[in-house]
C-alpha cells in the first residue's frame, strides 16, 4: 500500500490509492491518529498543475491540492485521548528552484469558508515589498468547480503585525483580503501571533480564523520577513 514515513510519523493509504489516508504521529506526549477522505476532487493549481512563480523557466512548481478532506480520529495529549472530527487541507508541491532574484518571499493563504467555498491565494512579494505579477490563486466551489485568481483579482491589506522575541523579524498577523469580483471581503486573524518556526529557514506558518463576508478557518504561511525565503513550501 501507499506509505510515507519519517521515524514514528506516517501517512498510509490503501492498496491502489492514497485515500482513505491515515495520518499517525507521536512526539513528547502529543499524538494524532486521523483518517482523511476527500470531500472535493483534487485541484490542479496554476496551468493544469504547473504553477509559475517567476519569469525563469525553472521558477515554477508542480502543485495540486485537496482543499477539503473529511477528517476523524483521535488526538492524544498528556495521557488523555480525545475524539476529533473536522476538515483538513492537503497541498502537494515540488520543484527544483526557489524564487526569482527579484522576489523576497510570499504570503500563502489556504482558507476554508463556512459557505462551502475554499480559497487558496499566494502573494509573492518583490524585494520592494510590492506584489509580484506571478501571484495567483483559486476559489473552489462547494461542488468542486474552480475559478482561477490572478493578482488583479485580489487585494490584501495588513491590519496588524507581531515581532519575534529577539526583535529580528516582524510578520503580519491580521489581514483584510478582498476578491471584489466574487463579493469576498474577509478579515483574517492568527489564532496565536507567535507561530514562527526557526528552522533552516526562519518563517511563520499557522492557524487563522476568518470573519467578514464569510466566516471560516484556515492556514497562512509567510517567508522572507528578515531571512532569505529559500523554499520550505516547495
Amino acid at each position: 500500500p501507499f506509505r510515507v514515513w519519517l521515524d514514528n510519523w506516517s501517512m498510509t493509504g490503501s492498496e491502489d490509492s492514497p485515500f482513505p489516508m491515515q495520518l499517525q504521529a507521536q512526539e513528547e506526549g502529543i499524538g494524532i491518529d486521523l483518517t482523511l477522505r476527500p470531500a472535493k476532487p483534487r485541484v490542479l493549481q496554476g496551468d493544469r498543475g504547473l504553477s509559475q512563480k517567476g519569469p525563469g523557466s525553472g521558477n515554477a512548481s508542480y502543485y495540486y491540492s485537496y482543499t477539503r478532506l473529511d477528517t476523524d480520529g483521535t488526538l492524544a495529549l498528556n495521557g488523555d485521548t480525545l475524539s476529533v472530527t473536522g476538515a483538513s487541507w492537503m497541498d502537494r508541491e515540488w520543484s527544483t528552484s526557489a524564487l526569482g532574484p527579484e522576489q523576497e518571499g510570499w504570503d500563502w493563504f489556504s482558507l476554508q469558508l463556512d459557505d462551502g467555498r475554499d480559497l487558496m491565494y499566494y502573494q509573492l512579494r518583490r524585494t520592494d515589498g510590492s506584489p509580484s505579477e506571478f501571484s495567483e490563486g483559486v476559489i473552489v466551489d462547494p461542488d468542486g468547480g474552480t475559478q482561477r485568481l490572478d493578482r488583479s483579482d485580489v487585494s490584501i491589506e495588513v491590519l496588524d503585525t507581531w515581532t519575534s522575541p529577539d526583535g529580528a523579524h516582524t510578520y503580519p498577523v491580521e489581514w483584510r483580503l478582498r476578491v471584489p469580483g466574487e463579493d469576498i471581503d474577509l478579515e483574517i486573524t492568527s489564532l496565536i501571533p507567535n507561530q514562527e518556526l526557526d528552522v533552516s529557514v526562519r518563517y511563520w506558518e499557522g492557524a487563522v480564523r476568518i470573519e467578514g463576508s464569510a466566516s471560516g478557518r484556515g492556514y497562512v504561511e509567510m517567508t522572507g520577513y528578515g531571512d532569505s525565503p529559500g523554499s520550505p513550501a516547495l
